[in-house]
């Protein structure tokens, strides 16, 4: 009688530990908020050396769901929680870097997020996130703003409103895929012929845009967004570098 063999199975160990913290969450045996046990316990308990723990929570922390405080004390060790926005935004980041998304990619994926945003924040944006809104226009239109600032300013502007139409998904996407261009439109920036002719022309937009959210025009605002978003990022498309970035 022959013996039918299988591969065995191969894994590092500290993927191991993280299919162990991924199977509790999923079953709902974990949630943000939770605290794992100390090292000098789980590792133990989980039959692994601390090093290999600690190379699973250094995971765990990069990809936003995990926390960990050095220290003694109520706060310290690794904590559950729930940040995808800068670990989706480091992510992209990189992958656009080494070419696994292009310029064209980013851009028609920017459309798509933020037509639905600024549609949605049309019908769903409070007067606090209006309020915020303005005040980041009036910091954008300040005198003298330095390249760097209008460029943080008007990311959070965009993210405010993907925040604003009420859906967490789309604003966590619209971040991640902001934040993968922000060095790339901030070079755009500082190369401008004319800056004060560039801001002033963004920031008209933007100053629609906003009105257009706060009276309800979703359609309108929609439109517009996709006019905004093409204009200066399909710039960078038309003018995309060599490299792995412009492939």
């Amino acid at each position: 009688m022959s013996v039918e063999w299988e591969p065995v199975r191969q894994s590092r160990t500290h993927e191991l530990v993280l299919e162990t913290i991924e199977a509790r969450v999923l079953a709902g045996e974990l949630k943000a908020g939770d605290r794992l046990p100390p090292e000098r316990e789980l590792a133990p308990v989980l039959g692994v050396s601390r090093s290999a723990l600690r190379e699973a929570l250094r995971v765990l922390e990069t990809i936003g769901v995990l926390v960990a405080q050095s220290g003694r004390g109520p706060d310290a060790g690794a904590r559950i929680v729930r940040h995808p926005d800068d670990a989706l935004g480091r992510l992209l980041r990189l992958h656009f870097a080494l070419g696994s998304y292009s310029l064209e990619d980013v851009l028609e994926a920017r459309v798509t997020l933020e037509r639905s945003s600024f549609q949605a924040a049309a019908g769903h944006a409070s007067p606090e996130e209006i309020e915020e809104a303005e005040t980041l226009l009036w910091r954008m239109r300040a005198p003298g703003v330095e390249v760097a600032e209008f460029n943080d300013l008007d990311t959070r502007f965009h993210v405010l409103i993907a925040r604003s139409s009420g859906n967490r998904l789309t604003s966590t996407l619209t971040s991640a895929v902001r934040e993968s261009v922000r060095p790339l439109i901030l070079r755009a920036l500082e190369a401008v012929e004319d800056w004060p002719a560039t801001t002033g022309s963004l920031n008209d937009e933007h100053a629609e845009l906003l009105r257009l959210v706060r009276e309800g025009e979703a359609t309108a605002a929609a439109d517009l967004a996709e006019k905004h978003i093409r204009g200066f990022h399909g710039t960078l498309v038309d003018d995309k570098p060599p490299g792995p970035a412009g492939q």
